[in-house]
C-alpha cells in the first residue's frame, strides 16, 4: 500500500501561483509514476500532469503546458506541482496519484492509490 497526502492549496487571485506538494508513504518502491488530476464541480476528473518516479519523463495536459511543472524528490519522497499564471478555469480539487504500472499516464483509472484532495480556487 502507498499512503498519499496532499497540502498546498488555497485561494489565490488570476495570474497568481501556488504550489502543490504530495508526500508518499508506505511501498513506495512499488511506484512507476506519480500524477496530478483534477476535479471541477460537475466534470469529470481529469490530468493535469504525471511523472516517473524514477526516469526523468514528465507530462502535461495541453490546458497548463508553459503554466505547470511537475517535480519530484525521491529523498522526500515528494512530488510537487508549481502552478503560475493561474486562471479561474484552474478552479478544482487537485488529487495525487500513484500507479504501478508503466502506461496510461492520464487515465485515472490506471492509478492505484489516491490522495485526499486539496482544494485550489481561482478568483477573477
Amino acid at each position: 500500500q502507498v499512503q498519499l497526502v496532499e497540502s498546498g492549496g488555497g485561494l489565490v487571485q488570476a495570474g497568481g501561483s501556488l504550489r502543490l506538494s504530495c508526500a508518499a508513504s508506505g511501498s513506495i518502491f512499488s511506484i512507476n509514476t506519480m500524477g496530478w488530476f483534477r476535479q471541477a464541480p460537475g466534470k469529470e476528473r481529469d490530468v493535469v500532469a504525471a511523472i516517473s518516479w524514477r526516469g526523468v519523463g514528465t507530462s502535461y495536459a495541453d490546458s497548463v503546458k508553459g503554466r505547470f511543472t511537475i517535480s519530484r524528490d525521491n529523498a522526500k519522497n515528494t512530488v510537487y506541482l508549481q502552478m503560475n499564471s493561474l486562471k479561474p478555469e484552474d478552479t478544482a480539487v487537485y488529487y495525487c496519484a500513484a500507479k504501478r504500472g508503466p502506461t496510461g499516464w492520464d487515465l485515472p483509472a490506471r492509478y492505484d492509490y489516491w490522495g485526499q484532495g486539496t482544494q485550489v480556487t481561482v478568483s477573477s
